[in-house]
This record gives structure tokens, C-alpha cells and sequence, in this order.
């Protein structure tokens, strides 16, 4: 049987250029160079055994990167998505070992006082969460959502009994899925949460350039006795940047503007975030967020309807928000460790 034939590589003046930049370029990846090489060698007319001879590769890798080159162009040039070893842990048993580092040891049983990464794995497979994982596996969780019981106090309440099946909705949501159907293209997921005791400084206003020798503060220097003693209307030290062996140097007296609720929206999907800033929380300010949400398309299109995770552990734990061109409406409690709440359109 006869070796298969070579690919033709014929290459414009722009992909030369591309290519002998990769190839000639100190700050490339050896793979990329190696890459670059073999179609350049391929497209001066080498073989494919003359070409792994002259870049020291087997001749299966020469042919490899000429036949993706010859078919792609420069995108075959690049690595190809791989699809790696199956996950062993669901997102439900990974959101059950979060749970449970969020309790105090004592509400499991566990004669401790703090939670560490290898307390938690024995506990995680004797309470029959998983069948055998690691300290190194739950301490890589941990990290990923910055949560450290064994320097926190753990505040969050017990889980539910039914936690698995409640927070599976959720973490469907998160995943793309709702009732084991993958979400359409209009569908779109939201989740809502908000932060009280925001506390904004307004400093005062800053000096004109023609003022910029003249004190601002009346108590270290008496020399301008007629400068306004109220700090909101006194001008001051302009902002200067940072400069050579000098940091950036900031007017250290400001006003207080009082503590402010900050509640934000964040579409999952498309990495959409949208906030305003209001005076306390509550149902008014959260129907207020979600309105605003609503007026934006592609969330204020009456069809397709969206399917969402919107609502408040604090602001709205069993209130229904129902908005009139989408009809959105909740659906359900969500899981006690979770802030989002889980609804559906319809």
C-alpha cells in the first residue's frame, strides 16, 4: 500500500509574514515555532520526512500540522478543545461540601472546633456526601469560593433536609438546564442580591491651579485666617499622581454621605451586571431593581420569555415579583445556603 500523499501548502504574502514571525519570534512558545516551521518547510516544497529530519520530529507530526495547515489555515495551527477526564463530583456533592463547611463542626457531631480540608473530606464520605475524595480536592473548592472555616466563624444557618433536591435547581440554572431541558437562546438566567452600610465619602472640591500654594487647612496654618471652616466647601490639595519614588497622593479629609444599600442584578450567561444604589432594603427597593432590569432588552422583550434566578434571601424570601410585559414569577423557596431565588417564566 502506498504512502499517502502530501498536502500542497501554498502560502499568501500575509501568512508568510504571520508565520516567520511565530517561527523567528523569541518570545514564542516552542510548539507555535515548531508549528510555524513545518508549514514554512512545507510550503518551500520539502517532504514530510525531509521536514522531520530538519525539525527533529517524527514524520506523523510533520504530516499532522501540514494537513491541519493545508485545511484550516492558521487556525488549525492551534490546539484543539480536548475533552479531559469525566468529572467525578456532581455540582450538587460539591455544593453539599460547601454546605458543610459553612456549619460548625458541632451541628454534624464532629467534636471540633474549626473545619479543616481533611476533617471535612472524612466527614463528607462518612456522611455518605461522596464516596472517597481528598483534603487536597475539598481545600481546592474551598479556595474557589474563598471560603475559610478554619479561620471564620461559620454564620450561615443549617442546611435543609431536602438540600440536594433544592439546590439542584439552582445549580441546573447555573449550568444551563432547567427540568433536564437545556435553556433556549432566549432564555436568560438572573441572579439578584444586594449589600447594606455602604458608607460614600465625598471629599471636597479641589483648589484652583492659581491657589495651589495656599493652605486649606485653618488649624496648621494661620496665616489665612478667612478660609471656610466647613470641610465640604474648603477647597483643598488637588489629587496628584504617582510620580517618580512617590506614590499617588490623596486629600485625606472627606465628608461623610451616610450608609447606602447597593443591590445588583448579574445575568449568569452573559456576564451582565446592573446595580443601583438605594437608601435602605426592603421589597420596594428590590421591585425597584427589578424594574430597571426589565425596561433593558433583552429582558424587557415580551417573547421569547426569560427563565431566571431572581430574588433576595433578605430583601423578598417569599414575595412574588411579577413584572407585566414578561410575567415573571418565583417559583418556590430557594436552597437555605443559596441567595438567589429560582424561577421560571410563565
Amino acid at each position: 500500500m502506498s504512502a499517502p500523499r502530501a498536502y500542497p501548502v501554498w502560502l499568501t504574502a500575509a501568512q508568510r509574514h504571520r508565520l516567520t514571525k511565530i517561527a523567528r519570534g523569541h518570545n514564542s512558545p516552542h510548539r507555535d515555532r515548531l508549528r510555524a516551521q513545518i508549514v514554512l518547510d512545507a510550503a518551500a516544497g520539502h517532504a514530510n520526512a525531509a521536514i522531520a529530519r530538519r525539525c527533529r520530529v517524527s514524520v506523523d507530526t510533520a504530516r499532522k500540522w501540514r494537513g491541519r495547515f493545508a485545511t484550516d489555515g492558521l487556525d488549525g495551527l492551534r490546539d484543539r478543545k480536548r475533552c479531559g477526564r469525566p468529572p467525578r463530583f456532581t455540582p450538587v456533592q460539591q455544593a453539599q461540601v460547601r454546605a458543610l463547611a459553612c456549619e460548625l463542626p458541632a451541628a454534624s457531631g464532629v467534636p471540633l472546633l474549626r473545619w479543616s480540608a481533611a476533617e471535612l473530606a472524612d466527614k463528607a464520605v462518612t456522611a455518605g456526601l461522596v464516596a472517597a475524595i481528598s483534603g487536597a480536592t475539598v481545600g481546592r473548592w474551598l479556595r474557589a469560593d474563598a471560603l475559610k472555616p478554619w479561620q471564620y466563624r461559620s454564620w450561615i444557618a443549617p442546611r435543609a433536609p431536602d438540600f440536594a433536591a433544592r439546590a439542584a435547581v439552582v445549580l441546573d440554572l447555573y449550568a444551563g438546564s432547567y427540568d433536564g431541558e437545556p435553556l433556549g437562546h432566549g432564555d436568560v438566567v438572573l441572579c439578584a442580591d444586594e449589600t447594606s452600610c455602604c458608607a460614600p465619602m465625598r471629599r471636597p472640591p479641589s483648589r484652583p491651579a492659581a491657589a495651589a500654594t495656599r493652605p486649606c487647612h485653618p488649624t496648621l496654618c494661620r496665616c489665612h485666617p478667612t478660609l471656610p471652616p466647613d470641610p465640604a466647601t474648603r477647597p483643598c490639595h488637588p489629587t496628584l499622581p504617582p510620580g517618580l519614588a512617590r506614590t499617588m497622593r490623596v486629600e485625606h479629609e472627606y465628608q461623610r454621605g451616610g450608609a447606602l444599600a447597593y443591590l445588583a442584578a448579574w445575568d449568569v450567561h452573559r456576564g451582565k451586571v446592573f446595580g443601583r444604589c438605594e437608601p435602605t432594603t426592603g421589597i420596594a427597593p428590590f421591585a425597584r431593581l427589578v424594574e430597571q432590569v426589565m425596561t433593558i432588552e433583552p429582558y424587557a422583550s415580551p417573547t421569547p420569555a426569560p427563565s431566571g434566578c431572581f430574588g433576595s434571601s433578605t430583601t423578598a424570601p417569599h414575595t412574588a415579583v411579577r413584572h407585566p410585559s414578561t410575567g415573571w414569577r418565583r417559583r418556590g423557596p430557594p436552597p437555605p445556603w443559596s441567595t438567589p431565588r429560582s424561577t421560571r417564566a410563565g
